[in-house]
């Protein structure tokens, strides 16, 4: 037959095992948590700058002759662009 001091102990040693895993598996989350805070920070941030940049090559090209030179652009004229590089040949 098992003594009361070791049931004690048994029983002592599983729930302060159960409540070391809650804290860790909190302590875990937490960290986890602000590194995906983080990583959505640091994306829009990111996101934020290529807009920018975006922006900004955008109205470069429109500050000039009013040639489009992106295809993608709605925009776009083929043959506005081949008159230009003609003229900067000659």
């Amino acid at each position: 037959m098992v003594s009361p001091t070791v049931n004690v102990a048994r029983y002592t040693a599983l729930a302060s095992g159960v409540l070391y895993g809650i804290y860790h598996r909190r302590s875990l989350q937490k960290a986890h948590d602000e590194d995906k805070q983080r990583h959505a920070i640091h994306t829009r941030e990111h996101l934020i700058t290529q807009a920018k940049e975006a922006w900004k090559h955008r109205q470069e090209s429109a500050k000039g002759d009013g040639i489009v030179t992106d295809p993608e652009d709605p925009r776009f004229d083929l043959e506005k662009l081949f008159a230009k590089w003609e003229k900067d040949a000659q």
